[in-house]
């Protein structure tokens, strides 16, 4: 997902804001977390279970990340998707930054 947000920083704030990013992640401001086995596995069924949307990898990933890791806030530009997917245990992702309703 670094190549993502890369993307989406460079396109919608410029390289500035990318390569600021990439700095923090090299100076550790922000961790680097490697899917797991069990992590891809989740992802598939996520994906599957979601086809009618459809999730996609990279979405499927960060459910099955904030799964194993407790994690309830996701930052995402895209809300759409994320606002849909029950994870495993809880209710509602919150989502960052939050939008009207």
């Amino acid at each position: 997902m670094l190549a993502e947000v890369g993307y989406m920083l460079e396109t919608k704030l410029g390289t500035f804001a990318e390569v600021a990013f990439l700095k923090s992640v090299a100076n550790r401001t922000f961790e680097l977390i490697s899917l797991t086995q069990a992590d891809v596995t989740r992802v598939a069924e996520l994906v599957a279970r979601y086809d009618n949307l459809p999730l996609g990898t990279t979405d499927a990933s960060v459910i099955a990340l904030a799964e194993r890791l407790g994690v309830d806030e996701i930052a995402t530009l895209d809300h759409r998707h994320f606002r849909v997917v029950r994870p495993n245990r809880a209710q509602v992702l919150t989502l960052l930054p939050e939008r009207g309703p």
